[in-house]
């Protein structure tokens, strides 16, 4: 059984109403682009977390980024509750506002600098019995030709996208994106440990086309079974035992 919370070093986060819980993934990814964002200076202030299940992602970008502010959307009834309480227990409220709605149904009044996004994985694939991880780990309610055609319509024009996806769905979606006029700046592929194989893939994109390292590669854990040092180094701003 999955722990009811997951304690990281500057916020807690409760997950026992949400259908997806606290990953290993997901929290490389929030570390990921929080680095990325840092290094890559990024201008305005306004974020858009889409799809924001516990809340961990924008949890972990407001502790490296106080001046951004951040639109959380969460289409689940429960998991908008339980970010909602995760966030207001935080030192980070003030940064995040949550909605209740899909993505096809949310307008905002202002384009955005940073889009972020863990979406559904899994298009094509078996679905659960669980409605609730239906809609979080299959495209049932949001397919990546949506999303990408979304997020078109509200980057600002020197904004930045990223995007954690499967990745045997990478070409796919560089793909999709690119015919939105979105193009790959930055790729991590990720593998469970290193005699694994890849199992996601880390994607910055923008309006740039720019050269990237397309054999850029991480693992998270070693033969030992503990963590790599990039994983390590990433991750020691947040986990609390790191």
């Amino acid at each position: 059984m999955s722990n009811t919370y997951f304690q990281f070093k500057q916020f807690t986060v409760h997950q026992e109403r949400c259908a997806m819980k606290v990953c290993t993934d997901a929290c490389l990814f929030g570390a990921w682009l929080s680095d990325v964002i840092l290094k890559n200076d990024l201008p305005g202030t306004n974020a858009l977390d889409i799809g924001a299940g516990t809340g961990l992602l924008s949890l972990m970008m407001a502790q490296g980024h106080e001046k951004l502010r951040f639109d959380a959307v969460e289409i689940d009834q429960s998991a908008f509750e339980q970010a909602s309480e995760n966030v207001m227990a935080s030192s980070f409220c003030h940064q995040i506002q949550l909605h209740h709605s899909s993505l096809q149904t949310f307008h905002a009044d202002k384009k955005y600098d940073l889009i972020f996004s863990n979406p559904p994985f899994y298009e094509n694939d078996l679905r659960s019995d669980s409605q609730g991880k239906n809609r979080a780990k299959h495209d049932e309610s949001l397919t990546l030709a949506a999303l990408a055609t979304y997020i078109h319509e509200n980057l600002a024009e020197s904004g930045k996208v990223a995007i954690l996806i499967p990745y045997h769905r990478f070409i796919d979606c560089k793909e999709i994106f690119t015919k939105q006029g979105l193009f790959v700046n930055e790729l991590m592929h990720v593998k469970q440990s290193v005699s694994h194989t890849y199992f996601r893939s880390m994607i910055l994109f923008s309006r740039e086309q720019k050269s990237y390292d397309e054999d850029l590669c991480m693992a998270i854990k070693k033969e030992d079974n503990q963590y790599t040092d990039s994983f390590t180094a990433l991750l020691k701003t947040f986990y609390l035992h790191l």
